[in-house]
């Protein structure tokens, strides 16, 4: 019988034929290794973290606060790289959708990675054209003199009743001689550090409430707890440079919620005030 180096055909027949099968293995071995879940971020390597769904209930910069369905809540930063795109594909025929789309109310997919510190980086945020388009319509259709800055509209720039909105991140108090409404060094100093003070507050906006101690008529202290807040509202304003925009509606409680006793005149130096209060929205608080 012969034997195959006889047949130099069948060798080069055996080695053609073997030749896919090798590539088909090799392929195979490429796409069924590992890879890492690691991606590299402004130089740093991070791994994927969870995927979050739900809606945009809050916008801050680069960052974006998605409600869940189970009640909570992730604080996501949303920068250069991540993608952003709508069913079906990228708008404009791929090209990178910007941040702009990432409307409140708007229910979205979220794929993350894992910071260092346990914040969350979104990789992609994906989310359907219709959602986006009612979104739009929403927004356009609601007046928001200064929702870029505080992600609140004119609804929540109530009085004291609106108060249960926010989370009082500090107060100052100035105090007045009785009878009078003018400003002492003293309180115009500590007006413009208290300003300054929010003014490094994210979203920080400021309450004004004036107050008196127990003498005079209840009518005469509400006009003059009105006019101790007028007075350090506009100075605020002119000589601090607080912006009249971040400002909620100012009040007179006249002699309401004293600090102190209004039986002894130590007591009603202390009520003589009015409170400068640094709030901000519990929505945004923490972004």
């Amino acid at each position: 019988m012969p034997t195959m180096s006889q047949k130099p055909g069948a060798c080069l027949l055996f080695a053609v034929l073997a030749l896919p099968v090798s590539g088909q293995l090799s392929a195979q071995t490429t796409d069924a290794a590992p890879t890492s879940a690691n991606i590299v971020v402004n130089g740093i390597r991070l791994p994927a973290g969870p995927e979050v769904k739900g809606i945009i209930a809050a916008r801050n910069d680069e960052k974006i606060k998605v409600a869940k369905a189970d009640g909570t809540s992730s604080v996501i930063t949303v920068n250069d790289q991540t993608k952003i795109k709508a069913s079906g594909g990228f708008f404009g025929g791929g090209a990178k959708l910007g941040a702009d789309a990432l409307l409140n109310g708007l229910p979205v997919t979220v794929k993350t990675l894992q910071g260092e510190d346990g914040s969350l980086v979104a990789s992609q945020i994906t989310f359907k054209n219709g959602d986006l388009k009612t979104a739009r319509m929403i927004r356009q259709g609601t007046e928001q003199q200064f929702a870029e800055q505080t992600a609140a509209t004119e609804a929540l720039r109530g009085r004291m009743a609106d108060i249960d909105k926010y989370n009082i991140k500090g107060t100052t108090n100035v105090y007045f001689a009785t009878g009078k409404w003018s400003l002492n060094p003293e309180a115009k100093n500590e007006l413009c550090t208290a300003a300054t003070q929010a003014d490094a507050m994210n979203n920080a906006m400021i309450l004004v409430v004036g107050y008196t101690d127990s003498v005079g008529s209840e009518e005469y202290n509400q006009v003059l707890s009105e006019k101790r807040a007028g007075a350090v509202i506009n100075y605020l304003q002119q000589y601090c440079h607080w912006k009249p925009y971040r400002m909620l509606t100012p009040t007179g409680m006249a002699e309401a919620d004293p600090l102190a006793d209004n039986s002894t005149e130590e007591g009603k130096a202390q009520n003589r005030r009015v409170s400068v209060n640094v709030l901000v929205s519990k929505g945004l608080d923490g972004m």
